[in-house]
């Protein structure tokens, strides 16, 4: 269940963004709307497992992503979208 996921414990800091971004407190925003994103556009009855499979695959496509400052928001929006889509759990086991 998607409420059995605090959304609060996987957003970044500066301090996870300083050492890959010039601008770290606008890239953690970034890194963090993205989250939001894929934890609000996520069914209400997503599993847990499959919901923290996905909040971590956001951190490994955008934490260190040097375009990340550079895409609008109805870009990463589509973004989280087709990844919510498209999403195969059996492909993505060594996230867990």
């Amino acid at each position: 269940m998607k409420y059995s996921v605090d959304i609060h414990v996987v957003l970044s800091t500066y301090e996870d963004m300083n050492d890959f971004h010039d601008d770290p407190d606008e890239a953690s925003e970034r890194l963090n709307f993205i989250l939001h994103a894929m934890y609000d556009r996520a069914e209400d009855d997503i599993e847990t497992l499959r919901l923290e499979q996905l909040l971590h695959h956001v951190w490994e496509s955008w934490q260190q992503d040097s375009h990340l400052l550079e895409i609008d928001d109805d870009e990463l929006l589509d973004w989280v979208d087709h990844t919510l889509a498209t999403w195969d759990d059996d492909s993505n086991d060594e996230i867990s």
